[in-house]
């Protein structure tokens, strides 16, 4: 009795100690713990809380001491042998490390392996050694959680080997699943937040402030919300999270390497030799320290400097397969394909698992039948079929971009740019992200490098590939200036705003929803506006934040010059950090962000200035949204707001709001459902004239068009779908409108136009070609329409003989020796074609 009491109060005694420690009071922990392992040296289970509790205080070699002793006593258990592998490695002794590896496979050999804790050991041993990471979580991790449900290491390594294998969905039903049996469990909660990252930033946060809440010296959720603040560009942030480590662990190794990461994105070049000196104190050849450091870098887009410590990384351990699927994403990135490959070639041949290979060799083989179109400034990469249809105007466009872009910034770009246009979005989005998942970005310039989105890859979700190109060699302009040394806001703002100079129909235009998010107070202050773009509400938020990111450089170009721009660019890529140099060049941050304020509001209230934007609190913006044929976003709170909306007294407070923007808008829609037009007339030419800046599809342009075709008025439908089309880059039905209008009036030139502008949207389609080949015939333009006939052939044409026809004419024109054989495809479609037959007899008279 006495003997089952003492053991009772043992356990009791344990669990408290281990508490302790989960709650984050390690010294606390490491005295309970100290206590009972001099009285029981026998048991593992305080020498493991001791050792643990030593780890994360930074006492490595006391942590070594304890160890020592524990696997010194007797048979050490697999779980023992493990937690001795991370001590060696935090000592920096390898060779003893992997000895642990070896006597845990050994373990499971002489059959001393049965508990949930020694499977697991003996399941991630197993995964070092190259076992099948299935076989390992069905026979092992699994196992292991039938025989301990409450086992937390069952459930963090079967998660951890999801996290591993890309498999997110998976990482977060296991984590969650060991939460409802260990609720709080600070690494439960930290393995919950990584499955949110990649696509829930903001649910990691969420649970990462959970798990603080729990152990707030938790110090792998310290350390991810300091990589989330580097991300943002909150370097203040990073270093607070990272001083909070510091405070009880001073030595932290993955502490130190941040802190490297933030001095190098500083330019403290100094106080980055000394953090990474820091971090590789007690294990010099710690590759990981270089992968982390290097990972970072290449995460802001410095993939030289990011490859150059992968390459050390793998100097310190050739096998550390992280450092080398890096060292291959970032060689892609630079251009250097041939040994990018063999690298990520490699990885899949060392791990048949490793996610991001796999997907890199898999794009490889896809990309084998891409073409090459080129010329001295460009390698263009793409499908054959693509290619033959805008292959060649996309090289036009590219070329005419670089030279007004190296002029306009004074860069001189030193190589070729390499471009990659993928029909397929997974496809795009393992050669960006070595994930096939696409967040909705339509292209990414890396430097020398651009992936970007074909017209194909979104169908239904027309945008324009014209704009999208010269966006993105934007970038490559001012990524080659300042060395990648810039913040997102202003790389993405100076790409827009450029957009707009190109074409003012390109690039984030003012809207009434940016407008109405200026004037309530919606701007992000200048300082953390790359945080805009990591973190957005929706999909709108993140638009927006490209929007003010343009607006802010239109403001600097207005109010100090496009040189001051230029001194920017130039001081970054010294190093200087952004608002040190914007205060150099223009005026203090604070003065900026204030003047910048007030600059956005005068923009916005030029828009519309006599219309009245009034909206009747949160029912009234939803009114409005849905006034402008806008699909209303599901809320947690969407039955309430549905019940406010029809109680909503819309008739009686749009009698009192006459000249309203959003009652007009209504009011004009209901009209033209009702095919009332000389009512909706009058109203949509008042909108018009009012606010000129709103276009799209639901908007008065395109519905006064239909008006004023009802009514039988061509011209004035023709004028109000020209200035349409000016201000909207994917304005597709109206460009086929105005085909068909300038042809009915033999307008060749504004065929051409549209039929241009229809193809910057939708190359893949016929019915721009067939404009464009008939426009170009009839102003003489030869070249123009054999390029627009020979696109037409790609597209399976109903008629085929007779489109070789016309295309055997024209090059017969132009002097072809080509025109014979398109003679003959036409006559072979079509035996009797007369036309063909003739045009044949006189290329074989000449």
């Amino acid at each position: 009795m006495l003997v089952t009491f003492a053991v009772a109060a043992i356990g009791a005694d344990l669990d408290e100690a281990q508490k302790l420690f989960l709650s984050g009071n390690y010294t606390q922990s490491v005295v309970a713990a100290k206590g009972r392992v001099a009285e029981r040296p026998w048991s593992e289970d305080w020498q493991a809380l001791l050792t643990e509790s030593l780890l994360a205080l930074g006492h490595y070699a006391d942590a070594l001491t304890s160890i020592s002793n524990a696997l010194d006593r007797g048979y050490p258990s697999p779980r023992i042998q493990w937690l001795a592998r991370e001590v060696f490695l935090s000592n920096g002794r390898k060779q003893d490390a992997d000895d642990m590896v070896d006597r845990i496979i050994q373990s499971a050999a002489s059959g001393r392996v049965s508990d949930a804790a020694s499977l697991v050991a003996l399941g991630r041993a197993a995964l070092l050694r190259g076992l099948d990471p299935k076989l390992v979580l069905d026979r092992m991790f699994s196992t292991a959680k039938k025989a301990d449900p409450d086992s937390r290491e069952a459930y963090l390594a079967s998660g951890e080997l999801a996290l591993e294998k890309h498999d997110f969905a998976l990482a977060a039903k296991t984590f969650q699943e060991g939460l409802k049996r260990l609720p709080d469990d600070p690494d439960l909660l930290h393995g919950l937040a990584r499955a949110y990252e990649p696509n829930q930033q903001a649910l990691m946060v969420q649970t990462l402030e959970a798990a603080l809440k729990f152990n707030s010296n938790h110090i792998a959720s310290l350390l991810l919300l300091a990589d989330h603040a580097i991300d943002a560009e909150g370097y203040s942030d990073a270093a607070e999270f990272l001083d909070r480590i510091k405070q009880f662990n001073p030595l932290h190794p993955e502490a130190w390497a941040y802190r490297a990461v933030i001095a190098t994105l500083q330019n403290k070049s100094k106080e980055a030799v000394a953090a990474r000196t820091n971090a590789t104190k007690f294990w010099p050849a710690n590759p990981r320290v270089p992968h982390l450091i290097g990972l970072k870098l290449s995460q802001k887009y410095r993939f030289t400097e990011g490859a150059g410590l992968q390459r050390e990384a793998l100097k310190l351990d050739p096998d550390y397969l992280p450092a080398k699927a890096q060292l291959a994403q970032d060689l892609l990135r630079l251009g250097e394909e041939a040994d990018g490959w063999q690298l990520a070639d490699e990885v899949q041949k060392s791990d048949g698992y490793n996610v991001t290979a796999n997907n890199l060799m898999s794009l490889h083989d896809a990309m084998r039948g891409f073409q090459i179109l080129t010329n001295a400034h460009f390698n263009l990469r793409m499908t054959p079929h693509e290619g033959a249809l805008y292959g060649s105007r996309a090289l036009e466009l590219l070329t005419l971009a670089r030279e007004k872009l190296t002029a306009n910034y004074g860069c001189a770009l030193e190589k070729p740019t390499l471009v990659e246009v993928f029909t397929n979005q997974a496809d795009f989005a393992v050669r960006t992200f070595a994930m096939p998942q696409n967040d909705g970005y339509l292209g990414v310039c890396f430097g020398n490098v651009i992936t970007a989105n074909s017209p194909g890859a979104y169908p239904g979700h027309p945008f324009n590939w014209e704009a999208m190109l010269w966006h993105e060699f934007c970038h490559v302009i001012t990524l080659n200036l300042t060395r990648n040394k810039m913040p997102r806001w202003l790389s993405e703002g100076i790409s827009v705003y450029e957009e707009r100079q190109a074409n003012p129909a390109w690039g984030e235009q003012l809207t009434p929803n940016y407008r109405e998010m200026i004037l309530s107070g919606e701007l992000t202050p200048v300082g953390k506006l790359s945080a805009a773009f990591l973190m957005p509400p929706s999909a709108e938020h993140l638009q927006f934040a490209y929007y003010e990111s343009s607006l802010i450089v239109q403001f600097i170009v207005e109010r100090f010059g496009f040189p001051k721009l230029q001194a920017i660019l130039h001081d970054l890529g010294e190093g200087a950090e952004i608002n040190q140099t914007i205060a150099k060049h223009t005026v203090a941050m604070d003065e900026l962000e204030k003047d910048f304020d007030a600059y956005a509001k005068g923009v916005a209230e030029k828009m519309g200035p006599g219309l009245d934007w009034e909206q009747p609190g949160l029912i009234g913006r939803k009114v409005a949204r849905r006034a402008r044929g806008e699909k209303l976003t599901p809320s947690p709170t969407q039955q309430v707001e549905r019940a406010e909306l029809s109680n909503f007294d819309w008739e009686s407070w749009a009698r009192a709001h006459s000249t309203n923007f959003y009652v007009m808008s209504r009011r004009a829609q209901e009209l033209v459902e009702q095919k009332d037009w000389s009512g909706a007339k009058p109203i949509l030419e008042r909108l018009i004239e009012l606010c000129p800046e709103s276009v799209g599809a639901q908007s008065a342009y395109a519905m006064l068009a239909a008006t004023h075709r009802a009514l039988g008025e061509t011209n004035s439908e023709r004028t109000v779908l020209e200035r349409l089309a000016d201000r909207d880059d994917t304005a597709t039905d109206a460009y086929v409108r105005l085909m068909e209008l300038a042809r009915d009036a033999q307008d060749w030139k504004a065929v051409a136009l549209n039929a241009r502008r229809y193809g910057a949207v939708n190359p893949l389609v016929p019915v721009g070609y067939r404009f464009l080949a008939e426009a170009a015939e009839k102003t003489g333009d030869a070249r123009a329409a054999i390029e627009a006939n020979r696109a037409l052939l790609q597209l399976d044409p109903p008629d085929p003989a007779e489109v070789n026809c016309r295309l055997a004419g024209l090059l017969h024109g132009a002097g072809d020796p080509a025109a014979r054989r398109h003679a003959l495809l036409a006559l072979e479609d079509a035996p009797r074609y007369r036309d063909a037959l003739r045009l044949l007899l006189e290329i074989n008279k000449q």
